[in-house]
C-alpha cells in the first residue's frame, strides 16, 4: 500500500464481474452449434441476443424465456436450448490480469464487493467453480434482487448491504452507462478498458503499491 486507504478516502472496492472480472461472449457458444457466419451473426442479433438476455439479468424466469423465444422463432430449439444449459461455455475464461489485483487487494486488508448482472442460475452456477469470491464480502446478483444495472436502486441497495458510503466505495464497471448511473448517485468510479490501467489508476489512488 501506497499511503493507506485513508489517502484516497476509499475504504472499500466493488467489482463489476463480466468482462472486468472475466471474459464474456454469447457467440463463443453458438460459433460451435452454427457453422455459417452468415447464419451465427443472424443468431446472435435476432434471436439469443445481449438485450434479450439482459431480461434474465433482471430476473425474469429462464422457463419463460426459453419457451418465448422458441415460439417466436421456430426451428431454432436446440440452440435456444444451448443458452440454458451451456451458459459456462459463453465465458472462456479470466480477464488477464483482473485476479492478480483482485488477491493484492484483499491482501492489503481492502474490504471487497461486486454488483454484477448476472441471471441467479447461471451465477450459482457459475460462482460454484470459482474460488476467487472467497476473497469477496457481500455480491449484489442482479437476478436474485430482480433489479440491474445501470438502475440506481441496485446502487442504493449495494451500498446498504456493503455497509460504505458511496462516497468511500470505488466502483470498476466496464459499462458507461453503469458508470454513469454510479457517478450520479456519489460513488468514486474506474470506466474498465483493461487491467494495466486500473492498476495504475489504484497506484494513484494510493490503493496499490
Amino acid at each position: 500500500m501506497c499511503g493507506g486507504f485513508a489517502v484516497s478516502g476509499i475504504d472499500a472496492v466493488v467489482f463489476d464481474v463480466g468482462r472486468v472480472l472475466v471474459q464474456w461472449d454469447m457467440r463463443r457458444l453458438f460459433a460451435q452449434l452454427i457453422d455459417d457466419p452468415q447464419e451465427l451473426e443472424w443468431f446472435c442479433t435476432t434471436v439469443v441476443t445481449e438485450k434479450w438476455h439482459h431480461q434474465h439479468d433482471e430476473g425474469r424466469e429462464l422457463s419463460e424465456l426459453v419457451a418465448e423465444r422458441k415460439a417466436e422463432f421456430p426451428g431454432h430449439d436446440h440452440l435456444i436450448d444451448a443458452y440454458a444449459t451451456r451458459f459456462l461455455e459463453t465465458i472462456p475464461g479470466n480477464i488477464p490480469g483482473s485476479h492478480e489485483i483482485v488477491r493484492e487487494l484483499a491482501a492489503s486488508g481492502m474490504p471487497l464487493f461486486a454488483i454484477t448482472n448476472f441471471a441467479s442460475p447461471f451465477w450459482r452456477e457459475y460462482r460454484a467453480q470459482e474460488p476467487l469470491f472467497d476473497l469477496f464480502g457481500e455480491i449484489v446478483v442482479s437476478g436474485d434482487e430482480k433489479i440491474a444495472k445501470p438502475d440506481h436502486r441496485i446502487f442504493d441497495l449495494a451500498a446498504q448491504r456493503f455497509g460504505h458510503a458511496p462516497s468511500a466505495m470505488l466502483f470498476i464497471d466496464d459499462n458507461a452507462a453503469n458508470i454513469e448511473a454510479a457517478a450520479a448517485l456519489g460513488w468514486n468510479v474506474h470506466h474498465f478498458q483493461d487491467a494495466p490501467t486500473l492498476r495504475a489508476d489504484l497506484a494513484s489512488r494510493g490503493l496499490l503499491a
